[in-house]
């Protein structure tokens, strides 16, 4: 079993004047990607998620693990800084102000938000990111071979990449997660060391042939080497996986144990 131990609880840092700093000076102990304190949010059912505390440690891949109800995709989404809580405190590399967190990280593979029109060629769904990324005073990038490995193969290592002509329709399951994760995770072409540097993943269950999720995962952590994974699963990942941190959360439905309170 590859899984490791998720970081103990532990209170956010204390609130800064501004969202500029944090603790990246290399004399000092590398600082948690995320710290959640108390955090919560309910709809006009009852609770959705928590309230919970929450550690996760900086870069490698993260688990978050919970049945139907446990609200998985809504908790990443408030990590992410892309849904307002009902209360508790979060900490996103030293960044607490929902904006500044939003521009440190990316989403992928979430229903509804990041989902790309079949119809489409890849290569221009590829252009319209990469145009997107660019700062209104560059001219876009034109698109070509260069371009489009530099988007793709940091998410794919040694997988063979679609042709760029192929359409978003014709892609199988994995190909299509990879390209959403990769389009998320693409850093601004101005300046290649402008990448998201947590990156949340929606259920990889999407991905429902086994041993394809498999390289969805393996892909995953190894872009845990360069961020910070966190995603969501039903169940815990099979045997072999690599290193991993699991965070199990329980369901807030009528009747269900109580929610996660640590991690």
């Amino acid at each position: 079993m590859s899984q490791q131990q998720p970081d103990s609880p532990s209170a956010p840092d204390a609130p800064q004047d501004d969202d500029r700093g944090t603790t990246d000076d290399p004399g000092l102990p590398s600082p948690a990607a995320v710290t959640a304190t108390g955090l919560r949010a309910a709809g006009p059912d009852g609770p959705v998620f928590g309230p919970l505390n929450l550690r996760i440690a900086r870069g490698g891949l993260h688990i978050l693990q919970g049945p139907s109800g446990s609200g998985r995709t809504t908790l990443l989404l408030a990590l992410a800084g892309r849904f307002k809580v009902d209360g508790g405190t979060l900490d996103v590399l030293g960044r607490t102000r929902p904006a500044a967190v939003r521009g440190l990280c990316a989403i992928a593979g979430f229903r509804g938000i990041d989902d790309i029109d079949g119809s489409v060629r890849i290569r221009t769904v590829v252009h319209e990111q990469l145009a997107w990324n660019t700062p209104w005073y560059r001219r876009a990038p034109r698109m070509g071979d260069e371009a489009y490995e530099g988007t793709l193969r940091p998410v794919y290592g040694d997988l063979p990449l679609p042709s760029s002509a192929t359409r978003v329709e014709d892609l199988g399951e994995l190909d299509r997660m990879l390209l959403r994760i990769a389009l998320a995770a693409a850093p601004a072409v101005h300046d290649r060391c402008v990448a998201p540097r947590v990156l949340f993943v929606d259920d990889i269950e999407q991905v429902r042939a086994r041993d394809e999720q498999e390289t969805l995962v393996r892909r995953l952590a190894d872009v845990g080497r360069r961020a910070t994974v966190i995603a969501s699963a039903i169940d815990p990942l099979r045997d072999p996986a690599p290193p991993h941190s699991l965070y199990p959360l329980q369901s807030t439905e009528p009747g269900s144990p109580e929610p996660l309170k640590g991690a």
